[in-house]
């Protein structure tokens, strides 16, 4: 793991490299989330190559100023969901209703 700070969702530049737990890097940072009733990070949209992609925050293990870590490998990044902004709208009432 990398000596550099950690940093907050809010600070987090675009085009941050985002690696997989097993290494590889999966895409770029487009931006973070956050769940503005609630005040706590949502997760990260990022740039693949096969298009935007949603990272819910218990998939993202570290951020710095110069990389994102997730907590899942570069296998399951691949199936992460296409992300629409009705994606993350949608995950956050299911998680509050409980599905």
């Amino acid at each position: 793991m990398s000596d550099e700070p950690q940093i907050g969702y809010k600070v987090l530049p675009r085009g941050v490299p985002v690696h997989a737990s097993d290494g590889p890097q999966v895409g770029t940072v487009r931006r973070a989330l956050d769940n503005e009733r609630e005040h706590i990070f949502d997760g990260i949209v990022i740039d693949t190559r096969d298009g935007r992609r949603f990272v819910d925050a218990p998939e993202v293990a570290r951020i710095t100023a110069s990389r994102v870590t997730l907590t899942i490998t570069a296998a399951e990044a691949a199936e992460l969901p296409k992300y629409h902004r009705r994606t993350a709208a949608g995950r956050r009432w299911r998680r509050r209703l409980g599905l």
